[in-house]
């Protein structure tokens, strides 16, 4: 497969001009080991020893969605091991190999959405340049696809980590950057793209901006009617968390307890990962509120799964536990807790 995109094209997608120069906020891309892999996909030609059709597109996205449930039971540091080694072994050679037009473009498609995987898994890992990486070569290959899906969502998973890294004003740009370059999306990505949207503006102290953004993430769920894709869905459980996020960015602290309790509630089960960070988060804004018990039960419940979860981002949880329990170390159930918690420090970065 030849040229797989022309980064000086001049008629390259308007949002596409916008957004890769400004994106990269972290000092540098080069990677060691990232360098090979992306010259193998650009230096891409067709094999004429081998074809592809449809069941070999089906294969990746078969891959890239149960790796996606591995990541979300287990972290990024189990699953995304398994997502680098079936880019190398199997997504290359596929796209090196000659297809038609249309399955051609369905596999840049389908190697775009592992490309953002397992970005998404290596920010999990807490390696962020490493998951700008593969975030920016998503975005390539989904341009090359003509997928504004995957092209949108990996936009948007960039805000994600732009406001946890800190960046508002990154995020914000990213996120406006994803709802733009998507007109035409239907009303659960408006939601999921919006969400992002108010959490960004938050963040950045834009009341009135990130409260509107909310309200549209909100008008767009009441009229979703079908799921996303695995790994980027929006359902009342992420759109509750972004309440919450808000909430805090803005001072509502009780609010922000509220929503997050809320998304607890009903977030599937299957989503290990989330429920050990988010009740972890709960746990800090209660102690903030002074309703430490409250705060007690809710960490004890995220270490009963947190050994069991590979995350860098859970592991961020772990260390801003002990740190907020320090001022209370005299209290019997904070003791506890630390005794719990004091073998499972060893699981970090593990």
């Amino acid at each position: 497969m030849e040229g797989l995109v022309d980064l000086g094209s001049a008629d390259m997608d308007p949002s596409r001009r916008g957004v890769l120069g400004a994106v990269l906020y972290s000092v540098a891309l080069t990677v060691p080991g990232w360098p090979d892999v992306v010259g193998r996909f650009e230096r891409l030609r067709s094999d004429p020893h081998a074809r592809i059709g449809t069941g070999e597109v089906e294969s990746v996205i078969a891959m890239t969605e149960r790796i996606s449930e591995i990541d979300d039971q287990f972290g990024g540091r189990t699953a995304r091991p398994m997502a680098a080694a079936f880019m190398v072994n199997n997504i290359v050679p596929y796209l090196r190999a000659t297809a038609s037009e249309d399955v051609r473009r369905a596999m840049l498609s389908a190697a775009a959405d592992h490309l953002y995987l397992t970005g998404y898994m290596a920010v999990d890992e807490r390696l962020d340049t490493l998951g700008q990486s593969y975030y920016t070569k998503a975005l390539e290959l989904a341009l090359a696809a003509g997928d504004h899906l995957t092209y949108c969502t990996t936009l948007r998973g960039m805000s994600v980590q732009a406001v946890e890294l800190g960046h508002g004003s990154e995020a914000v740009r990213l996120a406006e950057a994803a709802s733009s370059a998507s007109p035409q999306a239907g009303p659960r990505m408006r939601a999921f793209l919006a969400g992002q949207q108010a959490h960004s503006l938050a963040r950045t102290g834009d009341r009135a901006g990130a409260l509107a953004m909310l309200r549209a993430a909100e008008v767009a769920m009441e009229q979703a009617e079908s799921r996303a894709k695995a790994h980027g869905s929006y359902d009342p459980a992420s759109l509750a968390y972004h309440v919450a996020q808000v909430n805090h960015e803005l001072g509502d602290r009780d609010g922000a307890i509220r929503a997050l309790q809320r998304s607890e509630k009903v977030r599937p089960a299957v989503y290990r990962r989330a429920r050990v960070r988010h009740r972890a988060m709960l746990a800090e804004w209660q102690v903030e509120a002074g309703r430490v018990d409250e705060a007690v039960q809710n960490w004890q419940l995220a270490l009963d799964d947190y050994p069991q979860v590979q995350s860098g981002r859970a592991d961020d949880r772990f260390r801003a536990m002990v740190a907020a329990v320090r001022p209370h170390r005299r209290d019997a159930r904070v003791r506890e807790l630390l005794e719990r918690a004091q073998p499972m420090a060893g699981l970090q970065n593990g």
